[in-house]
């Protein structure tokens, strides 16, 4: 499963707690557009709008500019395919304060598209700064053995 896009970022400001994945429901010129690289996710996120799921801020630049039928708009939201039941569970756990749905990496699964999020919790700076302390310790224990 290639990697299209990934927000790296993520992990480091939400504290993960479940993983799902969705289809996205995308038009022709935005899937050759994906494929080429060509998308940001950073910033966008996931939402629940009456038992459907939606993508929102998510920047795919038309594939060919200069050819465009009509009006396209690259930030436009886009709708999310889930089973019901992964739909329901979601709903149940949004509820809870605190919680919100991050897209994590695009990926191709065959010929489909699909979309990888997660249901996380905002991390406060002092968690944020236990995180990058450990990871310096890490690094530094690693430079020791190493010689």
């Amino acid at each position: 499963m290639p990697i299209l896009s990934e927000n790296r970022k993520a992990l480091f400001n939400y504290k993960e707690l479940e993983r799902f994945q969705a289809g996205i429901v995308l038009m022709g010129q935005e899937v050759k557009s994906i494929r080429n690289g060509r998308l940001g996710i950073a910033g966008s996120f996931v939402t629940l709008v009456s038992e459907e799921v939606f993508w929102v801020g998510a920047n795919i630049p038309p594939y060919q500019p200069k050819n465009l039928h009509g009006e396209y708009n690259p930030e436009r939201t886009r709708k999310l395919l889930l089973n019901k039941s992964e739909i329901r569970q979601l709903i149940g756990q949004v509820k809870q304060k605190g919680l919100t749905m991050i897209p994590l990496k695009v990926y191709t699964d065959g010929n489909k598209i699909k979309l990888e999020f997660a249901l996380a919790k905002g991390q406060t700076k002092i968690d944020k700064r236990e995180k990058i302390k450990k990871r310096e310790d890490d690094r530094e224990i690693q430079r020791v053995f190493k010689r």
